[in-house]
């Protein structure tokens, strides 16, 4: 059986975003509402600035102690988040989120267009084995290379 892509393992195939210019309590609703740990931050019409996820809101305006009504997503959001492309295999991508401490990657077809976003959430624990392996691997590679 071919191992599912990250396009057809994401749950909601609707682009979540918010501007620059939204406050952190407005992202934070939204991505309460929607019941999604990250929100993408885009300049109309379609530039991809970053990324906010719920570790940026804890580690960058929670522990700073920022006020969430005048902190613009701006301020706090992951700039230029690595993207990824919808048929990239769903064990590439949880390897990848693993090495660089990710749990979100958008997905971004050649053409620039933002699909969505693949969370860890989104893979099943075959693949987070399969991608844990490969980790594990390339750690090993890693360390004989030095």
């Amino acid at each position: 059986m071919a191992e599912r892509t990250v396009f057809q393992s994401i749950s909601r195939k609707h682009v979540l975003c918010l501007g620059q210019h939204a406050s952190v309590r407005e992202a934070a609703g939204v991505m309460t509402r929607a019941n999604c740990g990250s929100v993408l931050i885009m300049e109309p019409p379609d530039l991809l600035l970053g990324i906010l996820t719920e570790r940026d809101l804890m580690t960058r305006v929670l522990a700073r102690a920022l006020d969430p009504e005048r902190t613009t997503v701006r301020e706090v959001m992951t700039p230029n988040p690595i993207c990824v492309p919808p048929e990239m295999p769903v064990s590439d991508a949880v390897c990848l989120m693993l090495e660089r401490g990710f749990r979100h990657l958008p997905l971004m077809t050649a053409s620039g267009r933002i699909l969505g976003v693949f969370s860890v959430r989104d893979a099943l624990p075959r693949e987070l084995g399969v991608a844990w392996s490969q980790a594990q691997f390339n750690e090993q590679v890693n360390d004989v290379l030095g």
